[in-house]
C-alpha cells in the first residue's frame, strides 16, 4: 500500500525567507572555508597529510565534544539569539586568522586552535537551526523547508569552490577567508530580523546531566533514530577518511592547481543541486526508505572512483573523472540528507528537538574527527593514494547498515510524525510506523 501524500507547495512565508538568506549565506562562506583553509594549511603553513588530519579533526572534534551540551543549552533558550551569537563569534575569529596571517605569526598550531573554535560556534549554529527550523516553517512544510535549505547549500558548493579557488590564486588563501567574514555578518542580520515568536522554554527543574540523558534516551528507544545515527555515523567516518587526504592528493599527486580543485569541487556539486530539489517528488515517487538505500549505494560507488584518477593522466580527463565522481556522490548525499534530517524533525517533540539534534551530531558528526585523524595516519604511513582506496572500501559498511535497517520500509515521512494523530494512524500498516 502506498500511503505517499501530495507534498506540499504553500509558500513558507517571509520568516522563512531571512533563515533561508542566513543560511544561504552560510552555505557560501563555508565552501570558500572548505578549500582555503586546507590549501593555507598545505601550501602556506606546508602541512603534511598527518598534519592535515589533525586540522580535519580539530574542525569537526567540537561536534564530539560540545555538541551534547550545546544541546542542553539550545533547548533551555530561545534559539534566534544563539545562532545570531555563533554567526558573530565565527566572523571575529575568521578576522583573526588573516590577522595573524598578515603579521606573519600564524602557524599551525594556531590555526588548528582557531579551527577548534570556529567547529565549537558550528556546533551551536547546526543544532540551533535544525532545532528552530520547525518553528518558522511549520512541521507540515518540514520536507519542502528542507529540500530548499538543502538546495541552496548545493548551489552554493556548485558556486562556491570555484570561487574560493579563484580567490586563493588572486588573494592567497589568508585573505581569501575575509569573504567568509561578510558571509557570517550577512547571516547574523537576516537572522536578527526574523519576528516568529520563540516563548522562553520553561525550565526543566532537572540538571544539566539529566537533561542529556533525556536526549540520549529518545534516539536509543526510537528505532528509526538509532537507524539515522548509524547510516551518518558510518559514512561520515569513512568519507571524511577519503576527502582530508583528497586534497593533499590532488594538489601533491594529482597536480591540479588550486584553481582547477575548485572547478573540480564546483562543477561536482551539481549533481548535490539535483538531488536536493529532487527530494520531495523522488521521495513522494518511490518512497522514503528505497530512497535512501539506494543513495547509500550511489555515495559509496562514486567515493571509489577517486584512487582510480592517476597523476600520469592530462589534467583534462583527471578533471572529468574528479567532476563525475564528485556529481554522482553529491547528488545522493543531499538527497539523502534532505530525506533523514525530515525523518529526524518528525519523530522528535519540539522541547527535545536541540538536545536530540544535538545527540544525532554528537554521534553522526564527532566520527568525522576520528575519520580525519584515522585517514591522516593512514596518508602518512601508505601514501595518499592508498589511504583514499581504504577509505572508500570502508563506506561498504554503510551500504550493509542501510540496507538490513527499519529505514528500508519508509514510505510516507509523514507517518513517522510524533504528533500525529492516533485517528490519521488507523489503517496504516507496521512497516509504514
Amino acid at each position: 500500500m502506498n500511503n505517499t501524500k501530495p507534498i506540499s507547495n504553500t509558500p513558507l512565508g517571509p520568516e522563512f525567507s531571512r533563515l533561508w538568506l542566513a543560511l544561504g549565506a552560510s552555505a557560501v562562506g563555508a565552501q570558500i572555508s572548505e578549500l582555503a583553509v586546507p590549501l593555507l594549511a598545505v601550501v602556506v603553513l606546508h602541512a603534511s597529510a598527518g598534519e592535515a588530519g589533525l586540522l580535519g579533526a580539530a574542525r569537526w572534534l567540537p561536534f564530539l565534544l560540545l555538541a551534547l551540551p550545546l544541546g542542553v543549552m539550545i533547548d533551555r533558550r530561545r534559539r534566534r539569539p544563539i545562532l545570531v551569537t555563533a554567526d558573530v563569534v565565527r566572523a571575529l575569529l575568521t578576522v583573526g586568522i588573516v590577522v595573524f596571517a598578515a603579521a606573519g605569526a600564524l602557524t599551525l598550531p594556531v590555526l588548528i586552535a582557531a579551527v577548534a573554535a570556529l567547529g565549537a560556534c558550528t556546533v551551536a549554529f547546526e543544532v540551533g537551526y535544525q532545532s528552530f527550523l520547525p518553528t518558522v516553517a511549520g512541521r507540515d512544510h518540514l520536507e519542502q523547508a528542507n529540500g530548499r535549505l538543502q538546495a541552496t547549500s548545493s548551489v552554493a558548493e556548485v558556486g562556491g569552490p570555484g570561487l574560493a579557488g579563484l580567490l586563493v590564486q588572486v588573494l592567497t588563501a589568508p585573505w581569501a577567508l575575509l569573504a567568509h567574514t561578510l558571509t557570517y555578518i550577512v547571516s547574523a542580520i537576516a537572522l536578527a530580523r526574523i519576528k516568529s515568536p520563540e516563548t522562553p522554554p520553561a525550565p526543566s527543574g532537572r540538571s544539566a546531566l539529566a537533561d542529556v540523558r533525556a536526549g540520549l534516551e529518545h534516539v536509543r528507544h526510537d528505532r528509526y533514530l538509532v537507524s539515522l545515527v548509524g547510516f551518518a555515523g558510518i559514512y561520515n567516518l569513512f568519507a571524511q577518511w577519503v576527502f582530508v587526504l583528497f586534497t593533499v592528493h590532488a594538489v601533491r599527486e594529482l597536480g591540479l592547481s588550486a584553481g582547477q580543485l575548485g572547478v573540480v569541487f564546483s562543477l561536482g556539486a551539481v549533481g548535490a543541486v539535483v538531488g536536493a530539489t529532487a527530494a520531495p517528488r523522488t521521495v513522494r515517487r518511490f518512497g522514503a526508505g528505497p530512497v535512501l538505500v539506494a543513495c547509500a549505494a550511489v555515495e559509496c560507488a562514486a567515493l571509489a572512483v577517486l584512487p582510480l584518477a592517476a597523476p600520469g593522466w592530462p589534467a583534462p580527463l583527471t578533471i572529468t573523472v574528479l567532476v563525475s565522481a564528485l556529481a554522482l556522490n553529491g547528488a545522493g548525499t543531499a538527497l539523502s540528507s534532505v530525506v533523514a534530517l525530515t525523518l529526524r524533525q518528525l519523530r522528535t517533540p519540539d522541547h527535545l528537538l536541540g538536545r536530540v539534534n544535538a545527540t544525532m551530531r554528537w554521534l553522526s558528526y564527532g566520527v568525522i574527527a576520528i575519520g580525519a585523524a584515522l585517514g591522516g595516519i593512514v596518508g602518512d604511513a601508505l601514501g595518499t593514494e592508498a589511504g583514499i582506496a581504504i577509505g572508500c572500501a570502508g563506506t561498504v559498511l554503510t551500504v550493509m547498515w542501510v540496507a538490513f535497517s527499519p529505514l528500508r520500509s519508509i514510505r510516507d515521512p509523514q507517518i513517522l510524525r510524533i504528533d500525529r494523530p492516533a485517528a490519521e494512524l488507523d489503517g496504516t500498516n507496521e512497516a509504514s510506523r
